[in-house]
């Protein structure tokens, strides 16, 4: 048995012996064995067989990174509906970053050096709440947040916060976000280049 489906029947089976207990993510992350892909199993659980795992999502008494199963019988799963062409047009879209927390996919997790950042599409309005997978409800989310360490939406900053933030950066710094600025906005860095020279 894959480690996938393992850790699945296991959530599954923990789910079950434990309806209407109010259960955390370290708890359920130790049932899945440890593996970081649990919280992805847990929706697995719930998109596919249909299981109704309530989160604070769903519920306003609940914490980020708590759930409950308060009914042991399943409705039928939605179907898995989003193609490849629509996931990588969100992820093109979304710029390969997380829309929470703003991680790189690929780059280590700003919020757990421990592991490089894993994007999935996430849908803002869930389909048990009637969220349909049109790109509109759809956004690049990360492991991290996708799990509910950090599933509250972060607040962006605005201009005079990131100019602070990166005047109290190192010149090594400030100088790779100038190249990364560069790459990622060539046309707009060159009309600024022209401008500046006439």
């Amino acid at each position: 048995m894959s480690e996938r489906k393992g850790a699945r029947v296991k959530l599954r089976e923990h789910f079950l012996n434990n309806i209407g207990r109010v259960m955390d993510s370290d708890e359920l992350r130790e049932v899945a064995g440890g593996i970081t892909e649990w919280a992805r199993r847990v929706r697995e659980l719930r998109s596919e067989e249909g299981y109704q795992i309530q989160t604070h999502n769903d519920r306003g008494d609940l914490k980020p990174g708590q759930y409950i199963l308060e009914d042991p019988k399943p409705i039928p799963a939605f179907e898995r509906a989003i193609s490849k062409e629509i996931r990588a047009y969100v992820l093109d879209r979304n710029g390969f970053t997380c829309q929470m927390c703003g991680a790189v996919a690929g780059e280590t997790h700003p919020y757990d050096l421990r592991r490089k950042t894993r994007l999935h599409i996430g849908h803002i309005v869930d389909k048990s709440q009637g969220g349909t997978d049109d790109p509109s409800n759809l956004r690049a989310i990360c492991s991290v947040c996708n799990e509910g360490a950090s599933n509250l939406t972060l607040e962006r900053p605005s201009n005079l916060k990131l100019l602070a933030q990166v005047r109290r950066a190192k010149g090594g710094d400030q100088v790779e976000l100038l190249k990364w600025l560069v790459r990622k906005y060539p046309k707009q860095t060159e009309e600024f280049l022209d401008e500046k020279n006439t």
